[in-house]
C-alpha cells in the first residue's frame, strides 16, 4: 500500500511536470508564433533513446547528452543547462516508475534516502555553492576510482562481498543519509548523483540493484521541480528537449528490462564499468576547469 502510494505520488508529479510544460509551450506559441522550430529530427528523437538508454544503465545522461549536442550542433551552448533538465525530467520519472515497482529494496530506506537527496539540493546548495567546483570534481574522481577498486576487489572475491541487503539500519541508515544528503546538494554543483551512489549503496552492503531505485526516485522527484524554471525563462531548445522526451522512453523500457533480468554478479561489473567512467568524466571535468581558470587574466 505504502509502495503505491509513493509510486502514485511520483506518476503525480510526471503528469503534472507535463500539463505544465504542455500549458506554458502553448502560451508561448499563442503569444509568440513560430518560436517552437517545429517536430525534432530523428536525430534529436535518436540523441533522446541512447542517452536514456545509457541512464536506465546507471551511466547517466547528462555528460553523453551534451557532447552529442555540441557534435551535432543541435543546441546552443546556453540554452543545454536547460535542455538537459526538461528533456530527461519525463523519461527519469518513468525510470523511477519501474525500478521503484521491479526491484525489491526496503521501502522505509528509500523513501528516507530520497528525502535527503532532496534535502540536499534544497539546503545544500548555499553551502555547496561555496566549494570549489574543480576542488569538488577531484576529490570525487579520486574517491570513486577507490571504490571501483573496493568493488573490483568484490567482484574478483579478493575481499569480502556483502552487498546483499535490501534495507539499512542503524549507523549505515545515518551514513546512507548523510551520503545521499551530500549528492543531492552537489548535484547543484552539476555532480551527478548515479555514479557515487550505486558505489554508496554497495559498500553499504546493499544489493547493488537497489541503488536503482534509490539513484533514480531521487532524481525523479527534483528534476521537474527543477525544470520548471527552465520552461517558465523559456531558456532551453524546445524542440530537443521534446525530442529527449519522446526518444527516451523507449530507451528506458529497453534498458530497464534488461537491469532488470541481470546476476548480480553482473551487476556488480556493470557498477565498476558506470563508477569508473563516471570517476574519469570529474576528472577530466576537473582539469578542463583548471584549464579555462588558467586562460582568465
Amino acid at each position: 500500500m505504502a509502495k503505491t502510494a509513493l509510486l502514485l505520488t511520483l506518476a503525480a508529479i510526471g503528469v503534472g511536470f507535463a500539463v505544465f510544460w504542455i500549458i506554458l509551450v502553448a502560451r508561448r506559441n499563442r503569444n509568440e508564433p513560430g518560436q517552437a522550430g517545429g517536430w525534432p529530427s530523428w536525430i534529436q528523437h535518436g540523441i533522446g533513446f541512447f542517452t536514456n538508454f545509457l541512464d536506465t544503465l546507471g551511466i547517466g545522461s547528462f555528460a553523453t547528452t551534451t557532447s552529442l549536442f555540441r557534435f551535432t550542433r543541435t543546441v546552443d551552448d546556453r540554452l543545454i543547462p536547460g535542455t538537459l533538465n526538461v528533456g530527461h525530467a519525463l523519461p527519469t520519472v518513468a525510470e523511477a516508475l519501474i525500478y521503484i515497482a521491479i526491484i525489491e529494496v526496503d521501502l522505509t530506506t528509500l523513501v528516507l534516502l530520497i528525502a535527503a537527496s532532496m534535502l540536499g539540493a534544497w539546503l545544500g546548495a548555499g553551502i555547496v555553492s561555496s566549494w570549489s567546483r574543480r576542488g569538488v570534481q577531484f576529490g570525487m574522481g579520486l574517491a570513486l576510482i577507490a571504490a571501483a577498486g573496493l568493488t573490483l576487489g568484490q567482484a574478483l572475491n579478493i575481499l569480502p562481498g556483502g552487498g546483499i541487503a535490501l534495507e539499512l539500519g542503524g549507523a549505515k541508515l545515518a551514513i546512507g543519509l548523510i551520503g545521499n544528503f551530500m549528492l543531492g546538494a552537489l548535484m547543484t554543483l552539476g555532480i551527478g548523483l548515479y555514479g557515487p551512489a550505486i558505489i554508496m549503496v554497495s559498500l553499504l552492503g546493499m544489493n547493488p540493484k537497489a541503488a536503482f531505485p534509490i539513484m533514480m526516485g531521487s532524481c525523479a522527484f527534483l528534476m521537474p521541480v527543477a525544470s520548471a524554471q527552465f520552461i517558465r525563462k523559456s531558456c532551453y531548445d524546445l524542440r530537443s528537449a521534446i525530442g529527449l522526451a519522446i526518444g527516451g522512453i523507449p530507451g528506458v523500457l529497453i534498458a530497464a528490462y534488461i537491469v532488470g533480468s541481470m546476476s548480480l554478479t553482473v551487476v556488480r561489473w556493470l557498477v565498476i564499468v558506470v563508477v569508473v567512467y563516471t570517476a574519469i568524466m570529474l576528472l577530466r571535468a576537473s582539469r578542463s576547469s583548471a584549464a579555462d581558470a588558467a586562460a582568465v587574466p
